[in-house]
């Protein structure tokens, strides 16, 4: 089982990777095999609507084909998703994506928000089929520690159930039998 997590904050210093490098150990836990893209580590070109030959660009590709969901942890920019995630995600396409479990979760600084960023990844996620999952969480910076890292029991539970839920929806859907019939 694949899962592809994001950590789309472009910033060195995030809570949103915090949450993200929870949610990876969790998906380890559960022996899946985990494909990380964080946008402050892997910079992509501003896409331009031609094939890329980064060599970045073709990691993230191959990674998408070879995931069977997907983890979204973002962080709120102006009422939406930063513009480092939404260049990788478009980079990508339907079919790295069609029928495809994904999860969305969002941080945001002093309870200023993170259910905007959510909207908006939804809308972009429903234009290449993804299968949203209709549970989301929103991670303020209260909920983390000078260190970025996330203190808050009750919201590593919640992130926990949610990495739960997704191996179960990709367990199920991997072992559907359709019959011919």
């Amino acid at each position: 089982m694949n899962v592809l997590l994001f950590c789309g904050s472009p910033r060195e210093a995030s809570i949103t990777r915090g949450m993200a490098a929870l949610v990876k150990e969790e998906l380890l836990n559960q022996d899946v095999n985990v494909f990380y893209f964080d946008a402050f580590e892997n910079q992509l070109p501003l896409f331009d609507g031609e094939k890329s030959n980064n060599k970045e660009v073709k990691s993230l590709a191959e990674a998408a084909n070879k995931a069977d969901g997907f983890f979204f942890c973002t962080p709120e920019y102006h009422n939406g998703i930063s513009g480092a995630l939404k260049n990788a995600l478009d980079y990508l396409n339907k079919n790295h994506f069609r029928n495809k479990p994904t999860v969305i979760t969002s941080s945001a600084g002093a309870g200023k928000g993170g259910v905007n960023s959510l909207n908006n990844l939804r809308l972009v996620l429903r234009g290449v089929h993804s299968l949203v999952l209709p549970e989301q969480l929103v991670c303020d910076s209260a909920y983390f520690n000078e260190y970025g890292e996330l203190t808050d029991e009750e919201i590593k539970k919640e992130l926990n159930r949610m990495v739960d839920n997704l191996v179960e929806q990709l367990s199920e859907k991997n072992n559907t039998v359709i019959s011919t019939n």
